[in-house]
């Protein structure tokens, strides 16, 4: 059963931390709203329609994540109490998966980051200058979040790989 309360645990504090995508996708759309009523100058126009889509994929991040681990968190109970060895096998194997995304994730992001950059300085017209700033914000947004989630499955694995040992030597 301390298996089904980790699983339980962990993917509350997913729904929570996607919050924050969804936190961030509001600003990003006022933002563009206020550039929008506001923006006098060239630069600031460029940012319009930049930070509404990349609001818009925030928010369709933290949309997609919050429903699925809304969704999941009603499923363990289910398979957890239908097999609970394999329910045990997937989380871990599902965990180990997602340990490994992340690993790409902060490759890759800070690449973009600095591509971005390098757009910012290299680049003299307001749209390319907008475009690395919103790229570099959005990034970071990301890098924050996934930060903590990456910390919360790497615990979370940690977690089931004790209660499967603890299992097993139940066992024998």
């Amino acid at each position: 059963m301390d298996i089904l309360k980790a699983a339980t645990e962990w993917a509350k504090a997913e729904v929570f931390s996607t919050r924050f995508f969804i936190i961030f996708a509001i600003l990003f759309l006022a933002a563009s709203a206020g550039f929008w009523q506001l923006g006098k100058t060239e630069l600031a126009k460029a940012y319009i329609i930049l930070l509404l889509v990349a609001g818009g994929l925030l928010m369709t991040i933290g949309l997609g994540l919050f429903y699925t681990n809304k969704v999941r968190i009603k499923q363990f109970e289910k398979a957890y109490n239908e097999d609970a060895p394999a329910f045990v096998a997937s989380e871990i194997a599902r965990a180990e998966s997602t340990l490994k995304e992340y690993t790409v994730v902060f490759k890759v992001v800070p690449m973009i980051i600095v591509v971005a950059a390098l757009l910012i300085i290299f680049m003299n017209t307001p749209t390319w200058r907008a475009i690395g700033i919103t790229t570099i914000a959005m990034m970071i947004v990301i890098l924050l979040i996934d930060g903590t989630a990456h910390a919360r499955i790497e615990a979370y694995y940690k977690q089931l790989q004790s209660i499967e040992k603890q299992e097993s030597k139940g066992r024998l």
